[in-house]
């Protein structure tokens, strides 16, 4: 395409730096216009490889995601009980807290 583009140009008169700049606009948007079903082909081609990557990978980032959210929610159960245990917070078998119920037991 570029190549035709120069003849042209030089059978016109254009000649130097002028001859390949005009040469590689003139192709460019030949090329452009000329080829534009084989890009759409080539574009629906990739763009339903992608789309089965896609959903595969987007099924991964659901699944290590939700991992994630068990981790944390454990961590967090965790973090709690032992906020707990160290505030002295505990219950005891009756239902009163414990710090509660060793005062009641004094009197």
């Amino acid at each position: 395409m570029f190549g035709c583009s120069v003849i042209l140009l030089y059978l016109a008169g254009a000649r130097g730096v002028l001859l390949l700049g005009l040469g590689l606009v003139i192709s460019a948007l030949a090329s452009y216009v000329l080829l534009n079903k084989q890009r759409q082909i080539i574009a629906g081609k990739l763009n339903g490889r992608l789309g089965k990557v896609g959903s595969r990978a987007t099924s991964k980032v659901t699944e290590f995601r939700e991992r994630l959210d068990d981790g944390t929610k454990s961590e967090d159960a965790e973090a709690g009980d032992a906020e707990d245990v160290l505030a002295g917070d505990t219950v005891a078998a009756d239902g009163l807290p414990a710090a509660q119920d060793a005062e009641e037991r004094v009197r």
